[in-house]
């Protein structure tokens, strides 16, 4: 596993933790401008609606996917 794959492993596990808390801008920090993985995107706007959190949904939804 390389450096990267390490620190894009960290940053979606903080990613989670944030929105599993409620923690917008967090959320806002950790997604930054680069596009998600489909699949990642589901997950995580599913983790979202969880939690009722509909800034952090709005957040995810309006996320690029990369292609």
């Amino acid at each position: 596993m390389t450096m990267k794959n390490e620190r894009g492993i960290a940053n979606f596990s903080a990613l989670k933790t944030s929105i599993a808390n409620g923690e917008e801008q967090s959320v806002k920090e950790l997604l930054g401008n680069k596009p998600l993985l489909d699949i990642e995107k589901s997950y995580l706007i599913d983790l979202a609606k969880l939690n009722n959190n509909n800034a952090i949904i709005k957040l995810l939804e309006a996320m690029p996917v990369k292609k």
